[in-house]
Formats: structure tokens, C-alpha cells, sequence
């Protein structure tokens, strides 16, 4: 953009695009690119972001003060005295470009970009019409500006004040038979080859307001009608009288829809939300499209065009090989890994066991392209298939060496494991704030290393775990006890299960602490966690607190495949509500205090070696060496897991230090923006001290950039399976993963800021869990998961506690309500 253009205060619309946001702002923009791919839109001019500058620097009560209010500020600029030269360039412009009855439209700056819709954040004003209405519209506009609901919705974005301006859209009004709304994507499913449309007679502020319910169409791209709703029509705005102004739409101005929708998506390379209208008058200025049978179509023209957000991913359909293969990763993936987490954990940690792991039986796994990234932001995760190769062969001997070499019970005296310790000890004993630029750098490669130690013990001893467990579940088979596998691993002593026997030990200390509970009548989450720490009665369950957070802080609480994400260690007040919810409850003290049901574990292995096929002392003691064995490999999955993610803090503080140092330089705006930069970019970047302002520029650029995007997508899931369709009286359908049947209430819980909600006897509704979500077992009586299959954490667990659960539903945080009472039936993977 030139510095002339910059001095505009009116610009022809079909004069700006794409380059001009800083002047003509985002809905002015997309539509002035619209214009210039030959899009039908409404004649009309830009009231462009220099005016409204030219104003505010004119009078300070126009600007935002640390004192003031964002009511005050909104009238000052509802009410502020347009200067005669800007005045008389608004009406010429209006004047020269046909009067009479205009739209007038805000456009800020950061609007209607990916990851910034806006939507409804800034105001529209129809049917203006004269030179005072349409000044009194504009000021309106600049004022929306300033409005509560704007301020709030660009402090979530992280927009700072001076960071946002505004221009204003003034356009001929199309006097709409019909209007509404048009996705190029189905914003549900995620179906990329669907054109959904929503329409109602008058005005399109009727469907975009919400003030009625109107007529819906799934169309395919080819404006195919897949399926029609009618709406329920409420008051029409504006319509025109003709005959076809109840909103019905005809077939050739579907297609036509369509083709133009997928023109403009084309065009931005990425799914579109369309406002529209259809002129159905006699004397309409555009070309009329031949509606064959249909009857003869209106004019279609396009108001508004902006990417669309929180968008799901492609929906994929997977086969049973790669539900396997894929499993854990799927399982883990309720968080959109950042860039950084990407280029470290991610690949480096996780993924590459996985990969491992894979290659150890002769498999090539590539998760290198698992994780599709859209301008340097991972959009999705496209399921990897597992490929056999020469060493595929090898296999068998491969795994009998192991088997025979790497005893499931003994991989903690092996030297790997020793050496790992020793690592991370040496790592945190030089805290991150000490370090070197280089010495920040080589202390992510020292966490990365110390991972692969811990990676290439679950390469040589999982065979061996298998192995137990296999054996195991042969043994129960034969002897017709099948049903009773999971009973008998429920003895494995494992690091949960320590964990759930110290958490039930401070929730006992807690209760014991008359202060800590009526903090906790009050208080929640950090609020509560530095209550506690300034109180000096609560001081013996603080220690308590304090030695179990040494010993276990590095439990993750949202995902294994992230670093960005906290641990237990990092936001200790969500571990302390945790350990309140556990509190709480009355009957916690019998209910599984060690985290293991010792009767069923007793039970189980008494009757395995009672059967009547065991009649030698020597044969029960080769079943009782298999439950060991079996056992023992549980143990192996399971502390290997905890394990890995030791050196994850570790790694988190080196990289959030260097984002501290970063900003600290200038080079970022904000320390955390460093998660939205490639490890290979902060390598190349060098000493922050030492960027060039060029370079800040475009580390920056790309931040901003990636910050945008990945806020489009929200809270959409970056795995989108399709999921079976239910059937029968079936709400949902997923895989059979605990067997049982069981009716109670739903409780959605979405993360580890929600376990203080479920309360005993309901049903867990989640995402996904990892291990910090084990607690809540104790408390549920049957898991609903989105994602997951028989082998996911959360299956593993349930059977362990011996309650039912339905895993991979998909969509059951969404289908399901609080409180909506269910059965859900782990044999058949059903919910009713």
C-alpha cells in the first residue's frame, strides 16, 4: 500500500483488496477482492481507517484513557462533530454514487480474517437513506468500535487497543425477495464437497441475528439438493412483494449459490461463510438466471465473504488397522499441537516411540506427515498406515531375543534406566534461568535425549510385557475364564496406582483441615491454591502437597503429545481441585483407597487357580507365575508411560525461557508467542540480542499470522473420525471397550478444569483422558469418550475398575447433555 492511498478517506470498494486491511479494513477488503474476481456484489465506497484516525487524533475524548469507560468512549463517537471537509467527502461520495437507500457496514481492521470472524462484534445499519441518516450510520459504526461485547471479544483474541481500527462500508441496498447465509463447507461435519445454506425472506439480518428459524439446505457442490428443512418463519424485514418472497428458494438460484461459492473459496484457498441475497424485482441491474422448470430466477449478490472458523477437519473414515495403529496418537489429541510443540515433543518425543516401537518388528510408521500443517498451523491429522518391510521377516527373532533378554520385571535395574535418572537430575539441577542462549538450545536436545533413553526400554522390554499378558490371556481362555482378564491384572502395582493411594491420602488430609475446607467453599483454582499457601493452619497439608507435586509434578494434565500444556507441577491449583473433588466425597475412604479393588483382584486369582484343570500344585504355580508375569507387563506400560514424561517439564521450562528472552529483546510481543514458531526458525534467528529489525519483522509477521489461523479453528477437533450412525434407540455408537450396563446422569467434563463437577454415580463424558484423569474413575460409574478405542487409557482403566465404557462416539461431549439421564451398554458400544 502506497502512502498515498494511506490519505484516502473515500475509496471506490472495487478499488481495495486484500492489501488495503490497514485502510480499508477486513469486510471491506474481502469484498473488494469479491469485486475483483468478478463476483456480483453491491456498488458502493469505503469510508476508509485515515478518517477515522483524522478524527480521533482531533479530540482526546475519542481515545481510549486507562480511567475511562467503554461506555463513555462509545458515545463520544456516537455523538462526535464530523469536520466539514471529511463531511462533504462522505455526502459527495454517497451523492456520486446514486443516493438513495444504502447499507452501511463496519469493517475493523481485524476483521474477517482467518481465526477473527467478528461476527456481530461491529454494527450494520439497512435501509439508510439521506445525508443526515447516513452520517448519523457512520458515526454508529465507528462507535461499535468501542462496545463491550467488541472489547471482550478482542481481549480473547489477545488484540490489543491500539492494535484495531476501523473503517466503514457504504453500499447500495439490495432490495432482497430472500437472503441468508451460505458455508462452503459443512460447519458441523466437516464435509468439504457440502454447500450448506440457510435462508428467509427479507433481509439476511434475520438468519444472522437469529431472529428466525429459517429454511436449510444441504446441497453438494454442484448445488444438488441432499436435504431441505423448512424453517419457521418469524418476522420478514424488508422483504420485497413478489410472489416468490417466502424465502422458498428455486433450484437454479441454489446452483448458482453454489457455483459461486465455490468460486470465492477458490479464490482464498480455504472454506467460506457467504452472506447473500436474491433480487427477484423485474427491474434487477444483474444478468437473471434461467430457472428451467424451476420458474424464473432471481439476481444473486454477495454481501459479505470471511473465512470460516472453528471449522472441523475433514471427517476421515478409518480402518480397523488404522484405529490400531493410529490409537494412541488419536487418543491424545484434544489439543492442537503449536508449532513448537510440534518441532519438539511431538515428533521428537511421542511420535518417535511410536515410530520405534514400529520399526522394532520390522514396521515403518511415519508420523513425520501424520500431523498436515496449513500455513505453518497443524490443521489436522491425517491417519497413518503401517508398512511392512524386509525386517518384517526378521520379526519373530527379533522379539524372541527380547523376550528372552528383557525380563518385564526387571527394567528398572537396567543401566538405560539409571542413566536416564542421572540426566534428569544434572538437567534439574542448572535451572533453565542460568543457561546460555546455546546452553537454552542444547538443554531442548538434553530433554529430547533423555526421552530416547526411555523410548529405546519400552522398544527392548514391551515384548516381554506382551508377552505376560498374552500368555495370560491364553490361559484364561482355555480354562473358560475370558471375562475374568482384567480382573486379574487389577493387582499390577503401578505408579497410578501409587498415585491414586497418596491423592486419597491428602484428600483424607484435607478433610482433616477445617481451614482448607471453608476455603474451598469459596474459593476454586488458583484463587483456592494461593489461599492455601498464605494460611498458616493449612501449613502440614501444604508440605504434603508440596512432597507429592516432587515426587509426581510431571504428570501431565491435558496431553502427553503437548509441552505447552502444564503439568501437575506447572499449575499445581488444578492438581489441588483434583484432590478436592476427592475430598468431597463422603464414602472416598472405602472406595478404592489404594486406587486397586483388592477383592476383585483376590477374587479373580483365587478362582483362576480353584479350577478343576489345576489339580497339581506345580500347574497353579506356573498360573500364578502367568498373573505375575501379566501383571508385571502392566506395569511395564504403564510407569514407562509416567516415565517419559519426566524430562517434559524440563523441556517446557528451556523453551519458555527462551521465549522470556525473546520478548525480553523485542523480537516477540509476548513471551508466549514463541509457541507459534518452529524450533528449526528460533535456531536460524540466533541471539535475540543480536536480530536485525528486519528479521524481528518477520518473526513477528508469522506470529501474528499463525495466532490468527489457529484461533479460526477454535475448539474444533483436530481429528474428525466418522463415527457409526446409531441405530435403533442408540444415541450414540461407538467400540465395546469395558463390558457392563449401566444407567445414570451425564456429566460433560472437557478437561482437568471441569473434575470438580462430577459428582458420584454419574456418567463420564469426555474428549479423551490420559493418566491424571484417573481419579474420576473412583467417582464415575461408566465412560463415554469421543475418541479412544479397547486399548486407550480410558478403556484400560474403566476395566480395571470395572465399569462400563463406550469409546470413539465421536460427538458425544456434544450430543450429550448435563444431567440427560442414560444406559450405556460396553457390551454392544452402545449409548441409549
Amino acid at each position: 500500500m502506497n502512502q498515498r492511498a494511506a490519505e484516502v478517506a473515500i475509496r471506490p470498494l472495487g478499488s481495495v483488496g486484500a492489501g488495503d486491511l490497514a485502510t480499508a479494513g477486513g469486510k471491506a477488503a474481502n469484498l473488494g477482492e469479491l469485486i475483483g474476481i468478478g463476483m456480483p456484489v453491491p456498488d458502493g465506497f469505503v469510508i476508509t481507517t485515515d478518517a477515522y484516525r483524522r478524527l480521533a487524533e482531533s479530540a482526546a475524548e475519542l481515545t481510549p484513557q486507562p480511567s475511562g469507560s467503554p461506555a463513555g468512549l462509545q458515545n463520544a463517537w456516537a455523538g462526535a462533530v464530523i469536520p466539514d471537509d471529511l463531511r462533504t467527502e462522505i455526502v459527495d461520495a454517497y451523492r456520486s454514487s446514486g443516493g438513495g437507500r444504502v447499507a452501511v457496514r463496519s469493517s475493523a481492521t481485524a476483521e474477517d480474517l482467518p481465526g477473527a470472524a467478528f461476527a456481530g462484534q461491529q454494527d450494520t445499519y439497512l435501509d439508510i437513506d439521506g445525508d443526515e441518516a447516513l452520517l448519523d450510520a457512520v458515526r454508529r459504526c465507528w462507535a461499535s468500535l468501542w462496545t463491550e461485547r467488541a472489547i471482550a471479544y478482542r481481549d480473547r483474541l489477545g488484540i490489543a487497543p491500539d492494535d484495531v481500527t476501523i473503517a466503514v462500508v457504504v453500499q447500495q441496498m439490495a432490495p432482497a425477495s430472500v437472503a441468508g447465509v451460505m458455508f462452503t463447507a459443512d460447519p458441523v461435519s466437516g464435509e468439504r464437497d457440502r454447500v450448506i445454506i440457510d435462508a428467509a425472506p427479507g433481509l439476511g439480518e434475520a438468519v444472522v441475528s437469529g431472529l428466525v428459524t429459517p429454511d436449510h439446505y444441504r446441497l453438494g457442490t454442484d448445488g444438488t439438493v441432499l436435504e431441505h428443512r423448512s424453517g419457521e418463519r418469524g418476522t420478514v424485514v424488508g422483504a420485497a412483494t413478489t410472489a416468490a418472497a417466502d424465502g422458498e428458494l428455486l433450484p437454479a438460484e441454489l446452483r448458482r449459490l453454489a457455483e459461486l461459492g465455490g468460486r470465492v473459496a477458490a479464490h482464498y484457498r480455504r472454506p467460506m461463510d457467504i452472506e447473500w441475497a436474491i433480487v427477484r424485482a423485474a427491474s434487477a441491474d444483474h444478468h437473471t438466471v434461467d430457472a428451467g422448470s424451476g420458474g424464473r430466477a432471481g439476481d444473486v449478490r454477495l454481501l459479505q465473504a470471511r473465512p470460516m472458523t472453528g471449522l472441523p477437519s475433514e471427517p476421515v473414515e478409518l480402518t480397523p488397522l488404522q484405529r490400531r495403529t493410529n490409537q494412541v496418537v488419536l487418543d491424545y489429541l484434544p489439543i492442537r499441537p503449536y508449532p513448537l510443540d510440534l518441532t519438539t515433543w511431538t515428533q521428537r518425543g511421542v511420535a518417535k516411540m511410536l515410530a520405534d516401537l514400529a520399526a522394532s518388528i520390522g514396521i515403518r510408521l511415519d508420523l513425520a506427515d501424520a500431523f498436515v500443517e496449513t500455513d505453518g498451523v497443524v490443521s489436522s491429522f491425517r491417519p497413518v498406515d503401517p508398512h511392512p518391510t524386509a525386517a518384517t521377516l526378521r520379526a519373530p527373532v527379533s522379539l524372541a531375543r527380547r523376550i528372552r533378554r528383557y525380563h518385564a520385571d526387571a527394567w528398572r535395574q537396567d543401566p538405560r534406566y539409571r542413566r536416564f535418572r542421572r540426566q534428569l537430575d544434572d538437567l534439574g539441577r542448572r535451572p533453565a534461568s542460568g543457561l546460555s542462549w546455546q546452553g537454552l538450545l542444547q538443554r531442548v536436545e538434553d530433554a529430547l535425549a533423555a526421552a530416547q533413553l526411555i523410548t529405546d526400554l519400552r522398544v527392548d522390554y514391551m515384548p516381554s510385557a506382551g508377552a505376560g499378558m498374552g500368555r495370560l490371556l491364553l490361559i484364561s481362555a482355555v480354562l473358560g475364564r475370558r471375562r475374568q482378564f482384567d480382573d486379574l491384572l487389577t493387582g499390577a502395582q503401578t505408579i497410578t496406582t501409587v498415585i491414586n493411594r497418596r491423592l486419597s491420602e491428602l484428600a483424607g488430609a484435607a478433610r482433616a483441615t477445617p481451614d482448607l475446607m471453608r476455603h474451598a467453599e469459596q474459593l476454586s483454582g488458583a484463587e483456592l491454591y494461593t489461599a492455601v499457601q498464605h494460611d498458616s493452619a493449612c501449613g502440614p497439608f501444604v508440605a504434603e502437597l508440596e512432597d507429592f507435586l516432587a515426587d509426581y509434578g510431571s504428570r501431565e494434565t491435558d496431553s502427553l503429545l503437548v509441552v505447552s500444556s502444564p503439568t501437575w507441577g506447572d499449575a499445581p491449583h488444578r492438581l489441588l481441585d483434583l484432590i478436592m473433588m476427592l475430598a468431597r466425597t463422603e464414602d472416598h475412604a472405602s472406595n478404592l483407597p489404594d486406587g486397586v479393588d483388592h477383592d476383585r483382584s483376590t477374587t479373580s486369582v483365587q478362582g483362576l487357580l480353584g479350577h478343576p484343570l489345576l489339580r497339581s500344585a506345580f500347574a497353579r504355580h506356573r498360573v500364578r507365575r502367568a498373573v505375575e508375569a501379566a501383571r508385571a507387563g502392566v506395569v511395564v506400560r504403564e510407569d514407562t508411560h509416567f516415565e517419559l514424561m519426566r524430562p517434559a517439564p524440563l523441556l517446557r521450562q528451556a523453551l519458555i525461557e527462551i521465549g522470556e528472552r525473546m520478548a525480553d529483546a523485542g523480537v516477540l510481543a509476548a513471551a508466549g508467542d514463541v509457541w507459534h514458531l518452529r524450533l528449526e526458525e528460533i535456531r536460524q534467528l540466533g541471539a535475540p540480542e543480536d536480530a536485525g529489525a528486519e528479521q524481528v519483522a518477520t518473526t513477528r509477521a508469522a506470529v501474528e499470522q499463525r495466532k490468527a489461523i489457529r484461533a479460526g479453528y477454535g475448539a474444533a477437533p483436530l481429528v474428525n473420525v466418522i463415527a457409526p450412525e446409531p441405530v435403533g434407540d442408540a444415541l450414540l455408537v461407538g467400540s465395546p471397550a469395558s463390558a457392563g450396563q449401566v444407567t445414570g446422569p451425564v456429566r460433560i467434563v472437557r478437561g482437568p478444569d471441569d473434575f470438580g463437577a462430577l459428582r458420584s454415580g454419574e456418567v463420564l463424558v469426555c474428549p479423551n483422558t490420559n493418566p491424571s484423569w484417573t481419579p474420576l474413575f473412583q467417582r464415575a460409574i461408566a465412560v463415554v469418550a469421543d475418541t479412544g478405542g479397547a486399548g486407550s487409557h480410558a478403556a484400560i482403566v474403566a476395566r480395571e475398575y470395572g465399569i462400563p465404557a463406550v469409546m470413539g462416539t465421536r460427538n458425544g461431549t456434544s450430543r450429550l447433555t448435563d444431567g440427560q439421564r442414560v444406559t450405556v451398554d460396553g457390551d454392544h458400544g452402545q449409548v441409549r
